[in-house]
């Protein structure tokens, strides 16, 4: 299930660029203008992050921060148009685990909400050993076998396949996978295509089914035939 982000913002216009970023990238996106609809929509939809505007109307970030981290432990990432350190800094202090200048590149918005989701979701990782009917994927030992049957893969195609097979039923975006491909998300993302290609190809040759479905417009997501 694709991960979903609370944008809590008075300013339309920074919600706009925010929300059009994060879907584009695979995430679902909530919105609030002010702190009690923060809380209220925190509470009610349980978001996988929150990213939080400091200056808000009639209840400030801080306050929504302080009253968050007494409820709820999900990570917050605090947005604002104050660039001193001690702003900064207390944004961290009162609970917040990154905070994000305006101006702010969109691209590096959805960077720093991917880098603290893996920071905060770090112990959840697939398993060494997946099974998925005939498939059988060890990341020990680097192997593959459908239908009892060794599978030879590239290195590259046998992490794409780990990837989305560790997270069944997941949407991962072009640049999430191109991320943990090469350690950095890069604008250039048609080497994911042609290595899901190649993958598809191998999987469906050897088995008569489809494991991989193409999202399109956003990425791919493992299936269980």
């Amino acid at each position: 299930m694709q991960e979903l982000i609370l944008v809590v913002d008075d300013e339309p216009k920074i919600v706009r660029l925010a929300r059009d970023y994060l879907e584009k990238n695979g995430f679902r996106v909530v919105s609030a203008a002010d702190g009690q609809s923060a809380l209220i929509a925190a509470r009610r939809e349980k978001p996988d992050l929150i990213i939080l505007d400091l200056m808000l109307p009639h209840m400030d970030g801080r306050e929504v921060c302080r009253i968050l981290r007494r409820e709820s432990d999900v990570p917050i990432i605090m947005l604002t148009a104050l660039s001193e350190e001690v702003d900064q800094v207390s944004g961290l202090e009162i609970g917040a685990d990154d905070y994000i200048t305006k101006p702010f590149s969109p691209r590096a918005l959805v960077a720093r909400v991917r880098a603290l989701l893996r920071r905060t979701r770090g112990g959840i990782k697939p398993p060494s050993i997946i099974r998925v009917g005939v498939l059988e994927i060890d990341s020990d030992k680097y192997s593959v076998t459908l239908n009892g049957r060794p599978l030879r893969l590239t290195p590259n195609e046998f992490k794409l396949l780990y990837l989305l097979a560790g997270r069944p039923g997941q949407i991962l975006t072009r640049e999430q996978l191109l991320d943990d491909l090469h350690g950095a998300a890069s604008s250039i993302d048609r080497s994911v295509d042609s290595h899901i290609k190649n993958l598809r190809r191998k999987l469906e040759a050897a088995s008569n089914q489809n494991f991989i479905e193409t999202v399109y417009g956003i990425g791919y997501r493992f299936i269980e035939p």
